[in-house]
């Protein structure tokens, strides 16, 4: 979490500096305000997001398995009450865990002291990006200390370069997809508008896995509505995520486009060792294996 905010607070910073007069504090005064306007509208979402879900499949899964025993659709089971029974109790167990208030609030805490400790870093090494490890009074010019110093520096370059290359794109693509889906939810009518648009944001920062999360809700709106709307809803997405094959290969282009089954391992990796942000964290560190190992066995 730390690394994930700073490198986040770090790419705001840059694009924020854009003001003559005040600079740097003045890019940090903005990031500071809106920091604090996210922070309040993302535990509204998270709130509504907690609340809403629960409620959304005990509308949703009884329509769907009346539906497929409707039209005697086989499924990979054959007891729809038993399965009807077990998928409730399983989300709303789900649900009193989210909603638990001395693990939430112990989870909360120390995510957002981490996130504060990443946005501390990230704004020192904006204000004063110019100092030097490596140099210290009464050393040689050229030493093992400094060039190693030199040497992380680079890599750390060469990592942020990738984080901005991938999550600039990803984020790029999660508004677009974000935007289409919001039209779609005002155009049908459809209920808990704000947990659909605001899932579809959150989620279209994990690649593949996250389509498949927010897809999932989409349609389980779209059968509290009707069968007929559900369907509408399977076919937008699919129109939606062919339109988002096309702007990856156009936003990121060819250059980090890697194979699904190595996305796919890295995205199982990272949440094996750092949950969510290992999820997110992956296809960038992926990239940077990709640029780091291109350097490698060269001329010299």
């Amino acid at each position: 979490m730390p690394l994930l905010a700073a490198l986040f607070a770090y790419l705001a910073l840059h694009r924020f500096q854009f003001l003559k007069r005040g600079g740097k504090w003045a890019a940090v005064a903005i990031f500071l305000v809106l920091l604090a306007a996210l922070a309040y509208g993302l535990g509204y979402l998270i709130n509504q997001i907690v609340r809403t879900l629960p409620e959304i499949a005990d509308k949703a899964i009884p329509l769907v398995i009346a539906w497929a025993k409707q039209h005697q659709i086989e499924l990979p089971f054959t007891d729809y009450d038993s399965l009807k029974d077990l998928a409730t109790d399983t989300l709303k167990g789900e649900a009193q865990y989210l909603g638990s208030a001395v693990k939430f609030a112990r989870g909360a805490a120390s995510e957002f002291i981490l996130l504060l400790a990443g946005c501390v870093v990230a704004i020192s090494i904006f204000l004063n990006p110019s100092f030097e490890l490596g140099r210290q009074p009464g050393a040689a010019e050229d030493n093992f200390y400094s060039r190693c110093c030199a040497e992380i520096a680079k890599r750390f370059g060469t990592f942020y370069e990738s984080f901005v290359t991938v999550m600039g794109a990803q984020i790029i693509i999660s508004v677009i997809n974000t935007v289409l889906t919001a039209i779609f939810v005002v155009a049908l009518r459809l209920p808990y508008g704000v947990v659909v648009v605001s899932v579809t944001f959150l989620c279209g920062l994990l690649p593949v896995v996250g389509n498949l999360i927010s897809n999932t809700i989409v349609v389980g709106i779209g059968f509290t509505v009707s069968p007929q709307t559900a369907l509408v809803a399977l076919v937008f997405l699919v129109v939606i995520h062919k339109l988002e094959y096309f702007l990856n290969s156009k936003i990121i282009g060819w250059r980090i486009r890697n194979p699904l089954w190595l996305t796919l391992l890295g995205l199982i990796v990272g949440e094996k060792l750092l949950g969510i942000p290992g999820m997110i964290l992956a296809p960038v560190v992926l990239n940077y294996i990709k640029l780091e190992a291109s350097r490698l066995w060269g001329n010299d």
